[in-house]
């Protein structure tokens, strides 16, 4: 008899969760101005807004933070930090963040300018904030299947190459780089293939364009690329991930993903230019270059967070809980981007909330109507996080309008699944039922979705 799945790890330590009422989570969300953002934390029962920061740390992790070195400059926690990112990456030069827009704030104030064109994947939130709040342009160039959610392919965060062409060709020294994400959040936390990553290098060489990765789960990446693309089923997790940033002349990362830390971020290049010109803004917005905005304890427990999370084992284990939410909700005929992400499910709230105009922003409904439900905190990926054209000032309705359920690392369990899935299907079973959704009532003029005010139509 074949043995059932299970864990790679167990259970040392525990945190109560407190269950509310419906009548608690309507005057909460009111309160809150239907934005989940705004919400306590003791408001929420099972708490999915983002995989960011909010994982379980190991055991190893906690006793390496003892160990931390506080000095304020040339701290052994540093080199600690650097030789396992070096070891990992093969990047040399690194400066440590305090999370991974204060590592694209470092790195953008040194390459990107106005009136630059930045292409690449589906651009995070705060990724396009930042080149856009540089009156610079963030250039979509994800492949055109991204946008069909229930086609199912093993790559779907893929850079479209001909895209990318046109736009070396188009705007040729408007271009400082091109950044590919890994993986893909915005398309649904869909992974990039080795051989796209190849592609993509190659026509940075032909135009003589660097490249960098946004590389918050770099790690998932690697498993996919492990686990769907021929001729990696016998390489391990770290042989790939070297692969894969061979191919990169830089990176940021948000350490709170793949990292499994709670804080902590870092920039890493091959590139002593980019060092140099970057190190300055690291001490004006940071810190010194051997602490940027991180404790020495931080570093060190992220030091060996990322050693472990390149194992496979606890890939597989956290990416199967991912999955086995994805199964429920097969079961129950929900849809959302299909095939499951690394790190989140998202689904797809344009085909539930058919009845909601684009207007009242249907992933956002979605959003409030599964708290309002079980007190379940998930996230809105689209309409009102794509924000307005910083040209026209009107909203960007022409992607994906997603709620993210982004799991947490080692932190719920399958029961855990089990109630978020039942939770959307009674939502999912109302749905012809909800015919409005949110209007906005204050926005801030750039990555709104953190603080808008929203009014319930």
């Amino acid at each position: 008899m074949e043995l059932p799945f299970a864990e790679s790890w167990k259970i040392k330590m525990v945190e109560p969760i407190r269950k509310s009422t419906r009548e608690e989570r309507v005057q909460w969300m009111k309160e809150a101005y239907y934005n989940v953002f705004q919400l306590r934390s003791d408001q929420v029962y099972i708490d999915l807004i983002t995989d960011s920061g909010t994982g379980a740390m190991s055991d190893h992790q906690w006793a390496a933070m003892m160990m931390g070195d506080e000095s304020y400059a040339g701290a052994s926690s540093f080199f600690n930090l650097k030789e396992t990112i070096t070891r990992l990456t093969g990047f040399e030069y690194v400066i440590p963040t305090h999370q991974g827009r204060a590592a694209e704030n470092v790195l953008f104030s040194y390459l990107v300018h106005e009136g630059d064109i930045v292409p690449g994947n589906s651009h995070f939130d705060t990724t396009k904030g930042h080149i856009e709040g540089r009156k610079a342009i963030a250039l979509d160039c994800t492949v055109d299947e991204a946008k069909n959610t229930q086609l199912e392919l093993p790559f779907k965060g893929n850079v479209d190459c001909a895209k990318l062409e046109k736009a070396l060709i188009e705007y040729a020294d408007r271009i400082p780089f091109i950044i590919v994400t890994i993986t893909n959040n915005t398309a649904g936390g869909q992974p990039v293939s080795m051989d796209n990553l190849r592609q993509v290098r190659e026509l940075a060489n032909k135009y003589h364009k660097p490249v960098i990765f946004d590389s918050a789960r770099f790690a998932e990446n690697a498993y996919f690329i492990k686990t769907r693309e021929e001729g990696y089923a016998n390489k391990t997790i770290k042989e790939i991930t070297k692969e894969m940033f061979d191919l990169a002349d830089g990176m940021t990362m948000s350490a709170k993903k793949d990292g499994v830390v709670n804080m902590g971020g870092f920039i890493a290049t091959r590139l002593q230019d980019w060092y140099d010109g970057a190190k300055g803004y690291c001490v004006q917005f940071e810190g010194y270059l051997t602490y940027g905005g991180m404790n020495g304890r931080d570093m060190n427990a992220l030091a060996v967070g990322l050693d472990e999370n390149t194992e496979f084992d606890m890939l597989h284990t956290r990416i199967h809980q991912v999955e086995y939410l994805a199964k429920k909700l097969d079961e129950y005929g929900i849809p959302y981007q299909r095939p499951a992400g690394g790190h989140a499910l998202f689904v797809d709230a344009s085909k539930i909330l058919t009845h909601v105009p684009k207007e009242e922003f249907p992933a956002q409904t979605l959003t409030v109507e599964l708290y309002l439900e079980a007190g379940i905190r998930g996230c809105e990926i689209g309409y009102i996080l794509a924000d307005r054209d910083p040209v026209t000032r009107e909203n960007r309705f022409g992607g994906l309008d997603l709620l993210r359920l982004a799991i947490p690392r080692r932190v719920y369990t399958d029961n855990h699944m089990n109630v978020i899935a039942a939770a959307l299907k009674n939502v999912f079973d109302r749905r012809e039922s909800i015919t409005r959704g949110v209007g906005i009532v204050w926005e801030a003029p750039l990555m709104r979705h953190f603080t808008v005010k929203l009014e319930r139509l």
